[in-house]
């Protein structure tokens, strides 16, 4: 019996079933694939613990949609949302909906393993897994109003420009602001910023 972790992966294209559940499987992981969203939906029942690595853009229904139905059946297992079309909309739309992290195509495989794992921990941890209310609110709490008014404009899925057009400054600005926002929030990426702002529910302000 194997004791190798599992990897469900939900790709249309076959190309990238068969190269990134190569990569995996020579990386140690046991890998099952699926040609699309509602193929999966309807193995889910049966399927093992694992994590899901879950396309955006597929036939029939996209990725987010697949990670709404998971939701509502009650599905537990953690998600990493992938695309080759990514935008910071799709972003939010992904970390709202629960997914572990949130990945452009071509990926590195050190991110892809790294935000594997920590979808494993999640699996083996539960809610323990998931930063806490409080710490989050510690850092957002170390942000400027302006920082803040940046990190709730990337909440609502707009880019740069658009945040710098409702804010009345430059996107220079914007980007400096970001920036220090990214390193007092100590967020390697932006949908661990997004984590956090969502735990403190910065979305609803």
């Amino acid at each position: 019996m194997s004791d190798r972790k599992r990897i469900h992966l939900v790709d249309d294209e076959e190309s990238v079933r068969r190269s990134t559940s190569f990569m995996l499987r020579t990386s140690g992981y046991d890998v099952d694939t699926y040609g699309s969203g509602v193929d999966f939906l309807g193995r889910v029942g049966g399927a093992k613990p694992g994590c899901i690595l879950l396309d955006v853009r597929m036939p029939e229904m996209d990725g987010i949609e697949v990670q709404a139905e998971l939701a509502r059946r009650g599905v537990k297992l953690p998600v990493i949302v992938l695309t080759g079309h990514g935008d910071v909309g799709t972003a939010v739309a992904a970390m709202k909906g629960g997914a572990i992290d949130f990945l452009e195509k071509p990926f590195e495989k050190d991110a892809l393993v790294e935000a594997l794992e920590r979808g494993f921990e999640r699996l083996e941890e539960g809610d323990a897994a998931l930063a806490s209310r409080a710490e989050a609110e510690r850092r957002i709490a170390l942000l400027s109003p302006r920082e803040k008014d940046v990190l709730r404009g990337l909440v609502r899925g707009h880019p740069n420009k658009t945040i710098a057009y409702d804010l009345g400054i430059s996107p220079r600005t914007v980007e400096v602001h970001r920036a220090n926002a990214m390193a007092k929030l100590e967020a390697r990426s932006l949908s661990e910023a997004l984590r956090l702002a969502f735990a403190v529910g910065l979305d609803d302000d």
